[in-house]
């Protein structure tokens, strides 16, 4: 899943980039609203983490605009604001969630994937795709309750196809979900991890829809 941080302070910014990379997301780090905006134009996140005290453009003035142009992004406010005034504000302004600094990267991880999970219509935290499970938290798949062991890019690559099974996903949309603006991405690379997972997990898991991209059937 690839996140946009919005975050001013270098230190935090740089934790908080790292500490979710290494929980399996795709983290892009800007540090102003106007360059806020700007990534948003793109709309290819999954989530946005925002921070209230901002150059350039205050993060509930970008929060109002987005909510205004119907984007429905999950927005996450990470903020030193912990004033109850502050919170209702930014909740009211359409945050869908609220948290103070200084804060645990494992609770923000954990709030980020709940969040995520309600955006898909799923209940359950472990994702089920026939005899196939992935567990975003521990990071653990099974199929056919024998583990599985992934890569870091093979297990985000399978979380995309399980999160919309059905959905086809051209290459370039999951070269989006796997890879920040500061990662450089190969012409095949996603092909190679297809392989990969279609090796560890079978040959019909991942479908080619010719001309279009890739897809994981729903289980009939």
């Amino acid at each position: 899943m690839r996140l946009l941080l919005v975050e001013d302070d270098s230190m935090i910014g740089e934790s908080v980039r790292q500490g979710l990379r290494q929980d399996g997301f795709t983290v892009d780090w800007v540090r102003d609203g106007r360059a806020a905006e700007l990534a948003l134009a793109n709309e290819v996140y999954d989530l946005l983490l925002l921070d209230l005290g901002l150059p350039k453009k205050e993060g509930l003035e970008v929060l109002n605009t987005l909510r205004q142009k119907g984007n429905t992004i999950p927005v996450v406010i990470l903020t030193a604001r912990d004033a109850v005034a502050d919170r209702v504000k930014g909740l009211d302004a359409g945050a869908d969630d609220y948290l103070v600094k200084p804060f645990d990267l494992d609770e923000l991880a954990a709030r980020i994937r709940a969040l995520l999970r309600r955006r898909s219509g799923r209940a359950e935290p472990v994702i089920q795709v026939g005899a196939l499970t992935l567990n975003p938290a521990s990071r653990e798949v099974t199929l056919k309750g024998e583990p599985v062991s992934l890569s870091a890019r093979e297990f985000a690559l399978l979380a995309a196809f399980l999160d919309r099974p059905g959905a086809v996903l051209s290459r370039e949309q999951l070269e989006e979900k796997l890879y920040g603006w500061d990662q450089e991405v190969g012409s095949n690379t996603v092909e190679v991890y297809i392989h990969a997972l279609r090796k560890k997990l079978g040959q019909d898991l991942i479908k080619n829809v010719r001309g279009v991209g890739y897809m994981v059937p729903k289980p009939s």
